[in-house]
């Protein structure tokens, strides 16, 4: 991920950390259609059916609201009787449920880079902050603080910030970091590269069909769109709810970093996903603005 800004005194855009597994999404898409129920199922009562009966490492799923489908998606790891007790759960619920099988596997790796480190480990910022008691801070993801409580700017460098709330797995991925300078200049802006920046003013909601950007420090600006919304992933490390499904590609380092639009709305942070920007794939974020809530912080 590109940097934020690049005084001495301003936080740098940091290097991302998730993994993101090298797969494609094959053409082959099993529908539930072939059920033939009388009723259509809703998202709700899909998402709800999946979580008990198909629940494994190595499926996701996610709603689009405005056409009420659920599409699921398994990895490679999903075989034998995982893959056909979930392929008979979706047929089961009928219209509105989408299986799709994915060549790769959902996991999470961290890398090292000129980021921000705790241990061997590097993640992105993603957006800068201020929190309910005025201090400067910035969201990332929350699965990166499993390294350690206290990151530098630099490899083996002084701790600059300090985990002050994370969450991951369960309802979310992301974590509140505030800088250990209570002046420290972080500007609500994102470095997009080449003396490119965008200003940052506000969360908002990603909506299905919405054109994203999102900076990482290993494959830098990359743009896609919006496919679910309300997304379940279940990563060997669990399970993590109420995320952003994308068609944005990213790669190992990108993780943690900003997605956003053109117009400066800030909308998500990288979680996780299967792809790479070579053959493309399904990538995951944490909205913001659930983060923002659940840490009572504000952009800007």
């Amino acid at each position: 991920m590109g940097k934020h800004h690049n005084d001495g005194r301003r936080a740098k855009a940091i290097g991302a950390a998730i993994g993101l597994v090298a797969v494609a999404i094959t053409a082959t898409t099993f529908t539930a259609s072939q059920a033939a129920p009388q009723q259509r199922t809703t998202p709700d009562q899909a998402t709800e059916t999946l979580r008990q009966k198909a629940s494994v490492t190595g499926t996701a799923w996610a709603v689009d609201p405005d056409t009420n489908e659920v599409l699921v998606t398994a990895d490679s790891t999903v075989t034998g009787d995982r893959w056909n007790n979930l392929k008979s759960t979706v047929d089961a619920m009928g219209t509105g449920v989408k299986l799709q099988r994915t060549t790769g596997t959902f996991r999470l790796f961290a890398e090292g880079g000129d980021a921000i480190f705790a241990g061997n480990s590097r993640c992105s910022l993603g957006f800068n902050v201020v929190t309910a008691d005025g201090r400067p801070g910035f969201l990332t993801a929350g699965h990166c603080t499993a390294a350690g409580r206290q990151f530098s700017l630099n490899a083996g460098g002084r701790p600059a910030a300090t985990v002050v709330r994370s969450t991951f797995p369960g309802n979310g991925d992301f974590a509140l970091l505030t800088y250990n300078n209570r002046n420290t200049n972080a500007p609500s802006e994102v470095d997009t590269g080449n003396g490119g920046k965008v200003r940052i003013r506000r969360a908002a909601e990603a909506r299905v069909g919405n054109q994203v950007q999102r900076m990482g420090s290993t494959t830098g600006l990359r743009s896609g769109r919006v496919t679910g919304l309300n997304a379940t992933v279940n990563y060997p490390e669990g399970r993590v709810t109420g995320l952003i499904q994308t068609t944005v590609c990213a790669e190992g380092g990108d993780s943690g970093g900003p997605m956003f639009a053109r117009n400066g709305d800030a909308i998500g942070l990288t979680s996780g996903g299967s792809g790479d920007c070579r053959g493309g794939g399904v990538t995951f974020f944490q909205p913001v603005t659930k983060a923002l809530a659940a840490v009572g912080a504000t952009i800007g």
